[in-house]
């Protein structure tokens, strides 16, 4: 296993993965992204956030980022989480280890709170979130129409930040110290 910053040029394989939720209530899109489309959501998220993706024997089986949570200037502070993982790859606690990196990676970048929304049902989404620290903090009700039914959406919160008070801005991926973070995946990818 080996976990690395997603390039641009991985957009078709994480296509690949993306396309096996595209008709399922987990992703609220329609319709599939074009590669290009997903090139462009790469190249913005990964000027600010950390976008990871997970290899085995070469291939990517999974990937997680994090993004802007909502748009206000106070928001700053915040960001959603999201992962998708080869639906082969399920239930063997790679989530987890992507999830754990994310998070130690969004601290060293001064991130005070992580959010994920959840399509509810998704028992096992749900379950790994709360066996982080996680909380439930809210669920929007009704929020999306797909398949032919509406589905809420629980809002999972957790608090990464240690000063609330006086918070310097948050650290652009780009500026963090490499070596850093490659300690921090090293850690969470040996056995604990």
């Amino acid at each position: 296993m080996k976990i690395r910053f997603a390039e641009i040029s991985d957009a078709r394989q994480l296509l690949e993965i993306y396309s096996q939720y595209i008709e399922t209530a987990i992703t609220f899109e329609y319709v599939l992204p074009t590669a290009s489309e997903f090139e462009k959501r790469i190249e913005n998220i990964i000027e600010t956030y950390p976008y990871l993706v997970l290899e085995e024997d070469g291939k990517i089986i999974g990937y997680a980022y994090a993004h802007k949570y909502m748009e206000r200037a106070a928001y700053q502070w915040n960001a959603e989480l999201s992962i998708y993982l080869d639906k082969s790859h399920l239930s063997k606690g790679l989530g987890k280890k992507m999830i754990c990196i994310l998070i130690e990676i969004l601290k060293a970048q001064g991130v005070r709170t992580v959010y994920s929304l959840i399509t509810s049902p998704n028992i096992k989404s749900e379950k790994l979130h709360l066996s982080l620290g996680f909380k439930t903090v809210g669920m929007y009700h009704k929020a999306g129409f797909k398949n032919g039914g509406w589905y809420d959406v629980a809002i999972f919160e957790k608090k990464i930040g240690k000063n609330y008070n006086n918070p310097t801005p948050v650290i652009s991926i780009k500026k963090i110290d490499f070596d850093i973070i490659e300690k921090i995946i090293d850690e969470n990818l040996s056995d604990k």
